[in-house]
């Protein structure tokens, strides 16, 4: 079975984590303090941001379309609404995969515990704003 996908709600989501990603690591908010945990110098180029702007923009892609197959795959198996079967499926995956794979990594990388927090925080926060979007916008014919 080959789940059905809404690829505009794909683009979107992908989008959206550019918004957020921009909002939460924006100096005035978590920014500066990521910086100072991840020992990252911000007075660099926005050169050599472009790589790094380019990668995520393509990883963000592949998170939101598995997360809509994902969640269609879901909503057929459970039933019920799509939009609390995507929200439901991001959590699981956030929990089950980013979260648990960021606290080993890490933790044996010895990374002060303050900035896994703030970068799970960061993904949870994506992922929701992603189920969201995948589920208020489901694909034709599944709802």
């Amino acid at each position: 079975m080959i789940p059905e996908i809404n690829y505009w709600a794909v683009l979107l989501a992908t989008l959206s984590t550019m918004v957020i990603g921009t909002l939460w690591y924006a100096p005035k908010v978590f920014g500066t303090r990521w910086a100072r945990l991840a020992n990252v110098d911000l007075s660099g180029s926005a050169r050599s941001a472009v790589w790094p702007i380019i990668t995520t923009v393509i990883v963000s892609f592949i998170t939101a379309w598995v997360l809509a197959g994902a969640s269609a795959i879901a909503w057929h198996f459970y039933g019920g609404s799509f939009f609390s079967g995507a929200i439901v499926t991001a959590i699981l995956l956030w929990a089950g995969f980013t979260a648990a794979r960021f606290i080993t990594h890490d933790a044996f990388e010895g990374r002060p515990t303050a900035l896994t927090t703030l970068n799970i925080a960061h993904e949870l926060v994506t992922v929701l704003v992603m189920a969201v979007i995948i589920g208020v916008w489901p694909p034709a014919g599944t709802v």
